[in-house]
């Protein structure tokens, strides 16, 4: 009997309710993480089978201590939740911006990790994947051919967010690792969701990146930690 078990936060739109789908196909039973009640409700009715939903707010200590009661064990966390606030470029981004980017981006990866901490140890084969993006990658970013620096600077809060967010995948898989834990962070690559404009704009198929996703939730014992990857699996750069 396959009892495997995953939690998607803000899967009730765009990459995270590709991700739940993906891993409810895999036979997973997928708490559905949502802020909103009613949204997730109908994202658990969309995606079918064993989905189930788990209102979650990443911001909100209290939402989190309840949400991690419900949840006994847990084999795989996707942290997938995150905002994007403005596109201002360094330094003129108000510091409100980055507080509040920074609260879901990050803080609320931390928080929402620590609290599931107990779940995962539960699990065989624990495995926490950080949806990160190319634009955190200071590799990218400081090289003026790369798509990523034609910005200048700009979404300055939101990018050094998931640069943050990948230290913070690194330092937890290395703190991890003697217990079996797989810790990774993706790139899922421009999708079509409502991050942004040019997000909404694009034609990238969320289910693209959502399997990048699902690929490292699967990963075997022998798979790697403490890594930063593209969509299609190949290695990004830090």
């Amino acid at each position: 009997m396959n009892d495997r078990t995953a939690l998607v936060t803000g899967a009730n739109k765009g990459i995270g309710k590709e991700i739940a789908r993906q891993l409810v196909a895999e036979g997973f039973t997928v708490h559905v993480g949502s802020r909103d009640a009613e949204r997730g409700r109908r994202a658990v009715q969309e995606i079918g089978g064993d989905a189930r939903l788990l209102v979650l707010d990443v911001t909100d200590p209290d939402s989190i201590a309840t949400a991690a009661a419900r949840v006994e064990r847990l084999d795989v966390l996707v942290n997938n939740a995150g905002i994007m606030v403005d596109g201002k470029t360094a330094p003129e981004a108000d510091l409100d911006s980055f507080r509040r980017t920074y609260e879901t981006n990050v803080f609320g990866v931390l928080a929402v990790t620590n609290a599931f901490l107990p779940a995962l140890r539960r699990s065989a084969a624990p495995r926490i994947v950080n949806v990160s993006s190319g634009t955190g990658s200071l590799t990218w970013s400081a090289d003026p051919e790369h798509q990523f620096a034609v910005a200048a600077g700009s979404a300055a809060a939101y990018r050094s967010s998931k640069t943050a967010l990948n230290a913070l995948t690194l330092f937890s898989a290395q703190t991890l690792a003697a217990e079996g834990f797989k810790v990774n962070a993706l790139a899922p690559g421009l999708r079509s969701t409502d991050l942004n404009a040019r997000a909404a704009a694009s034609d990238g198929d969320p289910a693209e990146g959502a399997a990048g996703a699902v690929r490292l939730a699967l990963l075997p014992d022998t798979g790697p930690t403490g890594g930063f990857f593209s969509w299609d699996g190949t290695p990004a750069a830090w």
